[in-house]
């Protein structure tokens, strides 16, 4: 996805960042809602990850299993 397809995303950060520097931002992006773009807060022009919205769900479903495990 080109920087210039994601001028128009609307990137939000967990509500877990408590206004740390270390944090990533996240975008629905695609007709529908279809993909997730991921990228660094820190460096919001340099390359984003893309994943779908299928597999961006189960990895935040992994996520939340593991932290509440723990």
């Amino acid at each position: 996805m080109s920087s210039t397809e994601l001028s128009g995303a609307l990137w939000r950060k967990s509500s877990y960042s408590n206004g740390q520097a270390n944090c990533v931002e996240v975008a629905a992006m695609g007709g529908g809602c279809t993909l997730v773009t991921v990228r660094d807060s820190k460096a919001p022009d340099s390359p984003s990850l893309v994943f779908t919205a299928k597999a961006w769900q189960h990895f935040t479903v992994g996520v939340a299993g593991v932290r509440n495990s723990a």
